[in-house]
């Protein structure tokens, strides 16, 4: 079991796009490299932080803060969205998810009392469903959206990736 003092967590660098993107790849995920620079632009902006997580010096996870999220509830209200948390499934059920998710948390915590986070309604998405309601996360009360709309009573969805519910946790 990776202990804290084998895990580092870090903020996303310059090298670290390829060597992301190569470990999804490895397990059948999609996820270019192009994302990852997206991101450390983001986070050179100000407008995201990223956060990497290592186990021994190797790629173990990541999680991001959107500081300006789309969702409008959050973004109306200022409310910082923990967004794309990822952890590569042999380092998962070691702890790691949630030291990406304490730091974070007190990232947002220097600049908000209220942290948002969106989860997905299908099966992949039931282990994040579970650790968001266990740190304490409520549903923000407004229903499912689909790519980032509420959606109406009987309006009808495909339950992929946009079927998101939206939490909120006070932090402070």
């Amino acid at each position: 079991m990776a202990g804290e003092s084998e895990t580092t967590i870090r903020r996303l660098s310059q090298g670290d796009p390829a060597t992301i993107s190569a470990a999804f790849a490895a397990i059948g995920w999609n996820k270019p490299r192009s994302q990852y620079e997206a991101y450390l632009l983001e986070q050179q902006q100000g407008a995201r932080e990223i956060l990497v997580a290592s186990v021994r010096g190797d790629f173990a996870g990541y999680v991001t803060v959107n500081w300006h999220p789309t969702y409008l509830p959050f973004a109306g209200a200022g409310v910082p969205e923990v967004q794309d948390f990822n952890v590569l499934p042999r380092y998962r059920r070691r702890g790691i998810g949630s030291l990406l998710m304490d730091r974070a948390e007190q990232l947002v915590a220097e600049r908000s009392a209220i942290v948002g986070i969106g989860v997905g309604m299908y099966a992949d998405y039931g282990n994040a469903q579970r650790l968001y309601v266990k740190r304490g996360y409520i549903p923000d009360g407004r229903g499912l959206t689909y790519k980032g709309r509420v959606l109406e009573p009987l309006e009808q969805a495909v339950n992929d990736d946009d079927l998101v519910l939206f939490f909120t946790k006070h932090l402070r």
